[in-house]
């Protein structure tokens, strides 16, 4: 695996994670996790590279990034689309609720599935993201091995049992 930085507008880093360069585009599952905590990053990465090496995981820190990155702006010109959006409730700049709500309200976007992935378990955090089209919502556990396990889970749900649409271009 490699992992190749790329910095962000607020010169952040925003990571991708590939397979071996052989692999075609198509046999790669893009995943764009926003999330503001480093420790949770590197968790989810870990846990998505040890499940599904052939998954592309690219972070973002903060809402504004995460639709930079989802409307291939800026320094996320050249980014591919991705299949899946694990998104962080409470984000800077602008928070997952706001990210989500944007994403799918636009055409070009709406049908990228989003999980909300949060510390958060009020109902009305719960309800609000339904509401707002959350494709689902999984509590971020706080022991390791079930952070580990959930994101196995998010993955292995996604990419395992359903069948998304061919990403766009």
């Amino acid at each position: 695996m490699s992992e190749s930085p790329s910095r962000s507008m607020s010169g952040s880093p925003s990571r991708s994670m590939t397979g071996s360069p052989s692999e075609s585009a198509k046999d790669i599952r893009v995943v764009l996790m926003v999330d503001d905590n480093p420790a949770d990053v590197d968790l989810a990465r870990e846990a998505l590279k040890e499940k599904s090496p052939r998954s592309q995981v690219n972070t973002v820190g903060d809402g504004e990034q995460a639709i930079d990155f989802l409307k291939r702006k800026g320094i996320h010109a050249d980014q591919p689309r991705p299949d899946l959006v694990i998104l962080d409730l409470n984000l800077p700049k602008k928070d997952g609720r706001a990210v989500l709500a944007e994403v799918k309200s636009d055409p070009s976007l709406h049908g990228i599935p989003v999980v909300i992935f949060s510390t958060s378990r009020l109902t009305s955090d719960i309800a609000r993201s339904y509401e707002l089209g959350a494709n689902c919502y999984v509590n971020k556990p706080g022991n390791l091995n079930e952070y580990f396990a959930a994101v196995k889970a998010i993955e292995e749900f996604w990419f395992g049992l359903t069948s998304l649409p061919q990403r766009g271009n």
